[in-house]
């Protein structure tokens, strides 16, 4: 039997992890919320999330995925192979594995747009346009439908050429390269910002605490959200990148460092781009692609030097979501591997021709092809990925798996916080993303 990939070290592992949470919802999303709902009247509640989540699913997650050796497919069918049942199970599994594919289609033509503004940042064409009506023509036109096709497929090359040298070689190599050059750029954007006129009220907003907002359930629920997306709870990919683990690994203090970072890259987000906005004294509260691709390379043209801010920020974001990309593709490449026999460079060659010929098909359609996703696939991966482990498996087997590695076992309430409180949450989060139309 052919031995399994593995991360060759403890960071190298952490930092694809991190590089898997690191993506478009810390940068075009949490600074948005933060500005929206109060500034630290949303960062309290955030937090909160972020801990009750990275201390449950990702360890959960990255110890099922350990536990089994496998992916989404092969996990959920050892867990319902112990009732019996293998063969449901790993008709469930294909939830999270197809919806992280789907969502992989979906974020290679972001980050098509992506790299066309980096490269364009470079060549001057980014900052080209002359107003905003210039700046939201230039993206209607690329995100419109075959708008982009040379540079998502480029995109989608290098992702896959990463891909094609495996986990050790390939992912983990990558992301700490990809990694440290993110957070080294965002801090110098975060020192440049500091010295701007009119900053100083953009970080007064952040960290100040509006007891109102927070008392509003409205606050809580886009925490809930914003929290539960960027930490890439869905079943597929913290699960995957969890199956390369060796034994001796501490999986719950992974899952520290992966939260704790990915926190850090959403505060670095919220106080380079809040204050930005405030040196035009423009309150922030356009979240998404316009904000990216439209309202922040029109702030960019008007401040001093912005051609270098531009290149500096979309290099930042390129990297980011390219460490995200990669761990979208992982899942679906490891099942076509373990069901199909193909190798490492046959899978990722099948899983991108039909990845770019169907990114190249639904440009005109990606907003909603994202929010379906967002709302249903994501959380329904996450909640039967939970279901699975802590209730099918059973308390006995999560405590053995997640305390492998470990010199102290995990606390006696981890197991019923896991069973009764974070399952729970997943399906509050559906239920929530349907009524509302999305809390991601």
């Amino acid at each position: 039997m052919k031995k399994r990939e593995a991360f060759r070290s403890r960071w190298g592992f952490i930092l694809a992890c991190i590089g898997s949470a690191v993506g478009m919802g810390n940068i075009w999303m949490f600074p948005t919320r933060v500005s929206l709902y109060g500034g630290g009247s949303f960062i309290i509640p955030y937090l909160i999330f972020v801990v009750l989540i990275g201390s449950t699913g990702i360890i959960g997650e990255m110890s099922f995925g350990r536990a089994t050796r496998s992916g989404p497919v092969d996990a959920f069918g050892s867990a319902c192979g112990r009732r019996g049942k293998r063969k449901l199970g790993e008709g469930i599994g294909l939830i999270p594995v197809l919806g992280s594919l789907a969502m992989a289609i979906g974020y290679t033509i972001v980050l098509g747009w992506i790299l066309r503004y980096a490269v364009g940042a470079f060549m001057g064409t980014t900052l080209a346009p002359q107003d905003i009506d210039g700046f939201a023509a230039a993206f209607g036109t690329m995100a419109s439908a075959f708008g982009n096709n040379g540079w998502l497929l480029g995109a989608l090359a290098i992702g896959m050429i990463i891909l094609m040298f495996g986990v050790g070689k390939g992912i983990e190599k990558a992301n700490k390269i990809m990694m440290p050059i993110f957070f080294f750029l965002f801090v110098v954007l975060g020192v440049y910002v500091v010295f701007q006129p009119g900053a100083v009220e953009g970080y007064r907003y952040i960290f100040r605490v509006d007891a109102k907002a927070l008392a509003d359930p409205v606050t809580w629920i886009y925490a809930l959200g914003q929290a539960f997306f960027s930490l890439s709870i869905a079943g597929n990919g913290t699960l995957i990148y969890g199956s390369y683990l060796s034994d001796e690994e501490d999986i719950p203090a992974s899952a520290a460092r992966v939260a704790l970072f990915d926190t850090i890259a959403a505060i670095l987000a919220a106080l380079v781009i809040i204050p930005a906005m405030a040196t035009t004294g423009t309150r922030l509260n356009q979240g998404g692609p316009g904000l990216m691709f439209i309202f922040l390379p029109n702030l960019f043209r008007s401040m001093p030097g912005g051609t270098v801010v531009a290149m500096i920020f979309f290099v930042a974001v390129l990297v980011a979501g390219m460490s995200s990309l990669i761990n979208l593709y992982e899942a679906p490449i490891a099942t076509v591997q373990e069901k199909f026999g193909l190798g490492r460079v046959s899978a990722c060659a099948v899983v991108g021709i039909f990845s770019g010929a169907a990114a190249v098909c639904i440009q005109g359609i990606v907003s909603g092809w994202m929010d379906v996703l967002s709302i249903y696939i994501c959380p329904l991966g996450a909640g039967l990925a939970a279901i699975m482990f802590f209730w099918v498996c059973g308390k006995r087997y999560v405590e053995e798996q997640v305390n492998l590695g470990r010199k102290k076992p995990v606390g006696k309430m981890f197991y019923p916080l896991c069973k009764y409180v974070f399952c729970p949450v997943c399906f509050l989060v559906l239920i929530l993303g349907i009524v509302l139309g999305g809390i991601g």
